[in-house]
């Protein structure tokens, strides 16, 4: 398992038996196990199928909604083309996990199969990955169809071999291989071929399954060789499963949809940020409520084309109404300050100052900004105006890093420059609680260039000391440092630089020394890496409020506005 893998079966807004059959070639063989597992899931659930892709003109797909006693159209239940997985496999894997949650939310099944890519004339060689991605993105397990029609056992084992392989590298977990197109006389030598698999297989003769008299037909000699009760036992069984970026994405979307939480925007004129919040608002996923006039921001939509926007929140930053409240507020938090009403008039001409005062008076859940404006002038007005949590002395920010089977947490790398060792551990704790709020078991590590003593001077003992002090403060966290990230990410290398401790190689939670290398270290992971960085979230503060990087994406800004939503969710 890699470090820090989420099990979000039982937590997730798609609580669903996902079940991907995935085949080498597509066709009759894959097309008997598809129909059988969708009928022996139908025995016990509520079953839909789930088409990641397909060639159009296909009929099989109708065949299993048949199967699965289904109504819905072969329409619904396709996400997107063969061709256009070919032609931009990234804008299909969004498609593909997005539809996925869609289709979930529309049908409401308590089990799913999802079918591999079609036999085509078309040599893909990378469509038997793409399968894998899909499987991954989607939480589903795997049953592996492969014919020995034309294969010996030895040719089946490395074909099932190297499936395997490939299915690892995505965090796909595997649990069956069926062997189609097998005659009698070669079932026990195949059998014997993959007996160290550690997974069921079976074996299942060649019969043809295109029709829906063929699938009926087939269902009687798939039952004999692969009983009902053992796929769903293969199938119920509990497993962690991969964290994919285009997973966890559409899973935040998803979990800010349930509380609906308004989430106050005050670059409001902002293309990018009008392009998200048309996104969002399309989808009814948060409520967003501008700063700023109502028609200005409109005329700004519409000359982009979006049409989702009269659906927002508007406050206009000289109305009377919100304005006399706010003053009020504003001079009673910082009297000691000085702040007298007029300078308060003044301070609120702030965009990102009057949408803090907006959730400061609980007229909004929380707020996104800097898309424009520098992190300070995000963080500022939520320092002076909403302030720390109770029993907590400091802010500091961390990042979601989407990597490709997993989220971990990489802290602190937007807000304290050179910590010390109290506040060492404070983020430590924090990041430890980000983590949980987003379903990860937090295995923090403290950051150095020296793993449990192994290197010497002042950097090391700061870091030793914040490690002591997050240990006093929290016993129970599981932590370990100094510790280097090679020791805190391989358990290979954890084995020899830190041997027989149990956090060490199983990281999650990674906490820097100092913020030029959290900031560093972040940024060469997204850029090398193709991880998805969601984020700064600002941890500490008694309602969300979350600072975005003047180079964020429109994914970026949704990503982080839905992630807001869902922090407001706990306060």
């Amino acid at each position: 398992m890699q470090p820090g893998t989420m099990n979000l079966l039982e937590d997730s807004t798609v609580p669903v038996i996902s079940v991907f059959i995935a085949s080498p070639e597509g066709g009759n063989g894959r097309n008997v196990v598809a129909n059988g597992v969708v009928a022996a899931l139908a025995t016990k659930y509520k079953t839909q199928v789930y088409r990641p892709s397909a060639d159009q003109g296909e009929t099989f797909t109708a065949t299993l909604l048949h199967t699965a006693g289904s109504s819905i159209s072969v329409q619904q239940a396709t996400a997107t083309t063969t061709a256009a997985v070919r032609a931009d496999q990234t804008m299909a894997r969004g498609d593909v996990a997005r539809g996925y949650h869609t289709f979930c939310d529309a049908t409401q099944p308590e089990a799913c199969v999802l079918v591999g890519h079609d036999a085509s004339p078309i040599g893909d060689p990378e469509a038997s990955l793409m399968d894998a991605r899909f499987a991954a993105d989607t939480q589903s397990i795997v049953f592996l169809a492969v014919c020995t029609l034309h294969r010996t056992s030895v040719e089946l084992r490395a074909t099932v071999k190297a499936n395997l392989s490939m299915f690892e590298r995505c965090g796909v977990t595997l649990a069956g291989v069926f062997v189609t197109g097998c005659k009698p006389s070669k079932s026990a030598e195949s059998e014997d071929a993959l007996d160290d698999l550690g997974v069921p297989v079976w074996t299942m003769p060649p019969i043809g399954c295109t029709t829906e008299q063929e699938a009926a037909d087939s269902l009687p000699t798939f039952r004999d060789n692969a009983p009902t009760g053992e796929i769903l036992d293969a199938c119920e069984k509990k497993r962690h499963l991969p964290v994919t970026p285009f997973f966890f994405q559409n899973d935040l979307i998803a979990r800010a949809r349930v509380s609906h939480k308004t989430i106050v925007v005050p670059e409001s004129l902002e293309p990018r940020m009008l392009r998200a919040a048309d996104y969002l608002l399309e989808r009814d996923v948060v409520d967003i409520l501008f700063v700023g006039d109502r028609d200005e921001v409109l005329k700004a939509g519409d000359d982009l084309g979006l049409e989702h926007l009269p659906m927002a929140k508007f406050n206009a930053i000289d109305d009377e109404r919100v304005l006399e409240p706010m003053v009020s507020e504003l001079v009673t938090l910082r009297a000691k300050k000085g702040m007298t009403p007029d300078k308060a008039r003044e301070v609120l001409k702030d965009p990102t100052y009057f949408g803090t005062m907006l959730v400061q008076l609980n007229l909004a859940d929380g707020l996104v900004s800097g898309s424009i404006n520098s992190t300070a002038s995000t963080v500022r007005p939520a320092l002076q105006v909403i302030k720390t949590k109770p029993g907590t002395s400091m802010v500091s920010g961390a990042f979601l890093m989407c990597l490709p089977t997993h989220v971990a947490v990489f802290a602190d790398c937007a807000i304290t420059p050179n910590p010390t060792a109290e506040q060492l551990a404070d983020i430590a704790i924090q990041s430890a609680g980000t983590a949980s709020a987003f379903g990860i078991d937090p295995r923090v590590g403290m950051l150095s260039y020296s793993t449990l003593g192994s290197g010497k001077g002042p950097d090391v003992d700061l870091v030793e000391e914040a490690t002591r002090i997050a240990h006093e403060k929290a016993p129970d966290l599981k932590l370990v440092g100094p510790i280097q990230f090679d020791a805190a990410w391989s358990p290979t290398v954890a084995a020899a630089k830190a041997p027989g401790n149990e956090v060490a190689g199983h990281v999650n939670v990674f906490v820097f020394p100092n913020l030029s290398a959290g900031n560093i270290g972040y940024k060469a992971v997204q850029r090398s890496s193709g991880a998805v960085a969601i984020g700064p979230v600002l941890q500490g503060l008694r309602k969300p409020v979350n600072d975005l990087s003047r180079g964020a994406t429109v994914p970026d800004i949704i990503n982080t506005i839905a992630l807001t939503a869902v922090i407001a969710q706990d306060d």
